[in-house]
């Protein structure tokens, strides 16, 4: 299975386009969109999405991951591989988290092979999803020196980033603002902070009254903030990128 986690968007060609050069070359894989909309130019606060979201896909899944503001530019391409899964995409901090909290053995290339044709600001259509789709049949491409060079996985950490990001990374589509910190980071009693307003935890959207703001540890293990029947973006004016503050009581 090819698992998709882009800033593409639904609208426009992008996806489009990315769909049809993975089927193109391997039109019985199935292709799952795990992100369309990760945030755009974004890879910092995608890693932490990418990290908390990825465990829910198949283990031996080939992902193509593109949130890639310097394509075109002297960042590498990339494969890595954690356990059975294959990640192919730039080398921006993407994999960061993943490699971090992964207790599974990792292995990384960088792609030396270039296409006939590869546009300098597409490189998830013309360079990625090849890769990609070669790896889905024949894991030893990864052997040919001629297209890829392994490379010691601490050439592409970014130990700098912080375990647990006290910042909105995502706004889904019901208005939830989701953090980039873990939900067994906090302790039950902590409150969030935000422009001055203090958010308590609930288990449940019906644990606080309806129009009421919130915040709980999501199905994907992320601390998400919400509004019980409304949109926490809009009722708190919430963006990605917003700093959280955690106060302990």
């Amino acid at each position: 299975m090819f698992v998709l986690f882009t800033d593409f968007g639904l609208a426009g060609p992008y996806i489009g386009q990315l769909k049809a050069a993975l089927f193109k070359a391997a039109p019985t894989v199935p292709v799952m969109d795990l992100f369309s909309d990760a945030p755009a130019h974004n890879p910092y606060a995608s890693a932490y999405l990418l990290a908390a979201y990825y465990l829910a896909m198949p283990d031996n899944a080939v992902y193509v991951t593109v949130v890639d503001p310097g394509v075109g530019g002297d960042r590498k391409a990339l494969v890595v591989k954690v356990g059975g899964r294959y990640f192919v995409g730039p080398d921006n901090g993407l994999f960061e988290l993943i490699l971090r909290r992964t207790n599974e053995t990792v292995e990384c290339w960088e792609i030396i092979w270039r296409p006939e044709h590869l546009s300098s600001s597409f490189h998830g259509r013309d360079l990625f999803a090849p890769v990609a789709a070669d790896l889905v049949s024949n894991q030893h491409i990864l052997s040919d020196r001629a297209r890829f060079t392994p490379l010691e996985i601490s050439n592409i950490r970014y130990p700098e980033w912080p375990d647990h990001l006290p910042e909105i990374v995502y706004i889904d589509h019901y208005g939830n603002a989701l953090t980039g910190i873990r939900s067994n980071h906090l302790k039950s009693n902590c409150i969030l902070g935000f422009n001055g307003k203090k958010i308590a935890a609930a288990e449940t959207f019906s644990g606080v009254a309806r129009g009421d703001a919130f915040y709980y540890g999501n199905s994907n293990g992320l601390i998400e903030i919400a509004v019980n029947q409304g949109r926490a973006s809009e009722h708190l004016d919430m963006k990605i990128g917003d700093k959280i503050d955690i106060i302990s009581v």
